[in-house]
């Protein structure tokens, strides 16, 4: 068959609209005749629900009206022959609520937050009447703000002696004082100050009762901003430095 008749076919396929009124007559009037002469007639049967013939009148235009029904999902897609796929639908970013500056247990936040990490811990250099708690913030970036607040609890006799941290003191203002139930040491970066990518440690020192201290109650914050976002992390000491 050459590619002429070929087309000649497929444009008579796609032209051909099936007359279904016509083929439902055909086949309900065919059913319901009477056997020829000399034909055993069969056992009359129940009378065959349309949604039948209507498989049968399917089956005998099968052909035809699938050309039809190819035609129209192509036209739905732009002519490819293949399903559209829904173009996924657009979510707002959930945004996390940025971190409370105070009032609650460093340890309720994480030890490491974007590009800073700490911990905190009682220093080797303790001694029976007198305690200095470090802080130690690790930036692996520039941070362009920095607040550290170390809390120990006021307990045992404890009273402030001195602070100091390994950084620039001239970047940080420092406030001392009892808040709540405990004596807090407080670092601010200035600003228009920047801290470097480095390990810098904060230290509050205090005097007290004879004996053994427990830091347990003790916490601190760490609260930065850096160029891509904000951080906080914080926790609670170890007591064996």
């Amino acid at each position: 068959m050459d590619e002429e008749l070929r087309e000649r076919l497929r444009g008579a396929a796609l032209e051909h609209r099936p007359d279904r009124e016509r083929m439902w007559a055909r086949i309900e009037r065919g059913m319901s005749q009477d056997p020829p002469p000399g034909r055993v007639a069969r056992p009359p049967r129940a009378p065959m629900p349309r949604l039948r013939i209507a498989a049968a009148a399917a089956a005998v235009c099968g052909v035809l009206v699938a050309v039809p029904l190819a035609v129209a999902w192509t036209a739905r897609d732009g002519g490819s022959g293949q399903p559209v796929a829904a173009a996924p639908s657009r979510t707002a970013k959930a945004t996390a609520p940025a971190p409370a500056l105070s009032g609650e247990r460093g340890a309720q936040l994480p030890a490491a937050n974007g590009p800073v990490s700490t911990r905190g811990m009682v220093d080797p250099g303790s001694n029976a009447y007198w305690a200095q708690s470090d802080v130690l913030v690790t930036a692996s970036r520039p941070l362009t703000s920095l607040t550290v607040e170390l809390r120990v609890a006021l307990t045992g006799g404890v009273t402030k002696t001195d602070a100091w941290t390994s950084g620039h003191k001239e970047d940080y203002t420092l406030s001392i004082g009892e808040e709540g139930g405990f004596l807090v040491f407080r670092w601010t970066l200035r600003p228009g100050r920047t801290v470097p990518a480095a390990t810098l440690t904060f230290a509050g020192q205090y005097n007290h009762a004879e004996g053994e201290r427990d830091a347990s109650g003790d916490d601190f914050t760490v609260r930065s901003t850096f160029d891509t976002g904000i951080s906080a992390s914080g926790g609670v000491f170890s007591p064996d430095g």
